[in-house]
């Protein structure tokens, strides 16, 4: 499957982030100066990728095409880390063999619910979950395994409902203290 971020953009999409830079001048977010780069830089850009990228310091403007994006992160004995301001996508695939996955959504720009797809063989995959957030980790098959629920709450904004398998491996889900 190909990444959503490689994607080619439309002329409505480009039109639709300069529409989102605009109204980041307006609230003082950028200069007149970096509206005009980063406006010549949305009108060229190929990809999603190259699309994003005029936004991604900008909090609460997101390309709402990326928004709803499905993500598949892949790990084979190695570590993915994603933390600080990164935008998370409506579908969430994490394929992890023999390697660690850490996810830090406490500084992320979140959806209200968050579909996590586990495909876990020997790994290990951590996710710090926001304040206020909940969890539904009841769709989870764990096998020789095992899931560490340390937020207990089925209630709360953003939602994260979690589902797939695990074998041989730990998904540990928490809140930072």
């Amino acid at each position: 499957m190909t990444d959503p971020r490689e994607l080619r953009v439309s002329d409505a999409e480009r039109e639709h982030v300069v529409t989102l830079l605009n109204k980041a001048v307006g609230r003082g977010m950028i200069t007149l100066d970096e509206f005009t780069v980063r406006t010549d830089t949305a009108l060229a850009a190929v990809t999603r990728a190259d699309l994003n990228a005029v936004l991604v310091d900008l909090p609460g403007m997101v390309n709402n095409e990326l928004a709803h994006a499905r993500t598949e992160l892949k790990n084979t004995m190695s570590t993915t880390t994603r933390k600080g301001h990164w935008v998370v996508p409506r579908e969430l695939v994490i394929r992890n063999t023999l390697g660690t996955t850490n996810l830090d959504f406490t500084a992320a720009e979140v959806p209200p619910v968050v579909d996590v797809d586990l495909d876990v063989s020997l790994g290990t995959v951590k996710l710090l979950l926001p304040p206020g957030s909940s969890v539904n980790s009841d769709a989870v098959e764990i096998t020789a395994g095992e899931l560490k629920d340390k937020v207990h709450n089925s209630v709360g904004n953003p939602h994260f409902q979690l589902k797939g398998a695990v074998r041989g491996g730990t998904v540990v889900i928490k809140r930072k203290r």
